[in-house]
């Protein structure tokens, strides 16, 4: 299903850059440059054409590289109308029909707020770029939104298609499961999981993409609702709690502290 190939650019300390190559040309589509150099140094080696530049929140890991990047290619640069991108072109509410080069298909604008207050994610085909709202096996801390947003947004994302590949912007998994194993120790897919990461860490590659199947599974931020994972918020903060969003309230704070 997918028209192009996902190529991953590392940046700064634990980022990655998504560039999207069309098939069968050089264009290519960034998103997320935190940094400059790496992106554009990848794109001289593989002779590639930037021809937009896709941005799904504010912070500087994010955005720091697309100036110098607008010096060297300058294209258009689509961000969440909410925010302050720089230099950006196109701001960007919620769409099903965002088009954004004839050599690609269109593209659907999801508002995912909650790590921020205008946080967006872009659904390509089969993938979803949602830079720091849900990372392979956990969720982005609250740096500008509410814990009801985050919550919503993640459900929002439960939503799509099991077989969605989910490109988010940190190599976190193998800490996120270690978390995810403290809080489910009898789930044998986190066990599983865990294994499999921590070895493909060794031996230098990414854990990335996830699928919306796999973190259904095992990431304990998609997971508020199922027994064991509230029985486990419950103890860790010695109380009942009342609903989902409670729930979900909890584990993040006991996340942001793990």
């Amino acid at each position: 299903m997918t028209l192009f190939t996902v190529h991953a650019v590392p940046v700064l300390e634990d980022n990655y850059v998504w560039l999207l190559q069309a098939n069968g040309s050089q264009s290519v589509i960034v998103i997320d440059p935190g940094d400059a150099e790496p992106v554009i140094a990848f794109i001289r080696q593989q002779n590639l054409v930037p021809v937009a530049i896709l941005v799904t929140h504010h912070h500087y890991d994010h955005v720091d590289g697309i100036q110098p990047f607008l010096a060297q290619y300058p294209v258009p640069i689509f961000g969440p109308d909410g925010e302050s991108i720089p230099g950006m072109t196109q701001p960007l509410s919620a769409t099903d029909n965002l088009s954004i080069h004839a050599d690609f298909p269109d593209c659907q604008v999801i508002a995912v707020p909650g790590h921020t207050h205008g946080h967006i994610a872009y659904k390509i085909n089969d993938c979803l770029f949602c830079g720091d709202t849900l990372f392979a096996a956990g969720c982005g801390r609250l740096l500008g939104g509410t814990h009801a947003q985050l919550l919503a947004s993640l459900k929002d994302i439960s939503t799509l298609p099991l077989e969605t590949k989910i490109y988010c912007a940190h190599e976190y998994t193998v800490a996120n499961l270690k978390f995810a194993r403290t809080v489910e120790p009898n789930n044998i897919e986190t066990q599983q999981r865990l294994r499999h990461v921590t070895q493909l860490r060794a031996q230098g590659h990414i854990t990335l993409p996830s699928t919306l199947a796999l973190e259904l599974t095992t990431n304990p931020f998609l997971r508020c609702h199922e027994p064991a994972v509230i029985k486990a918020v419950e103890q860790h903060v010695s109380q009942r709690l009342s609903d989902e969003l409670a729930v979900f309230t909890a584990l993040r704070q006991w996340k942001d502290s793990f």
